[in-house]
């Protein structure tokens, strides 16, 4: 499954700075603006994992678990 995101990526005096508008926790840097978005895709990443496990804390025990796709 594929998923995209939007980065606004800023120049600071010496680095880039990406946040994702839609994930506000998300925020990566680099020296580069392509070092910036990997290190923004891999916060959005742990921000998701971290949101996936924390809801799936709060199933009943016999809940029904199924992915959804959004394309």
């Amino acid at each position: 499954m594929k998923n995209e995101f939007t980065a606004i990526i800023e120049r600071d005096e010496e680095i880039y700075i990406a946040f994702c508008p839609e994930i506000p926790e998300a925020n990566g840097q680099g020296a580069t603006k392509d070092e910036a978005c990997e290190s923004l895709a891999e916060a959005i990443a742990l921000v998701l994992e971290d949101r996936r496990e924390e809801g799936l804390r709060g199933a009943a025990p016999g809940a029904i678990r199924e992915r959804v796709t959004i394309s």
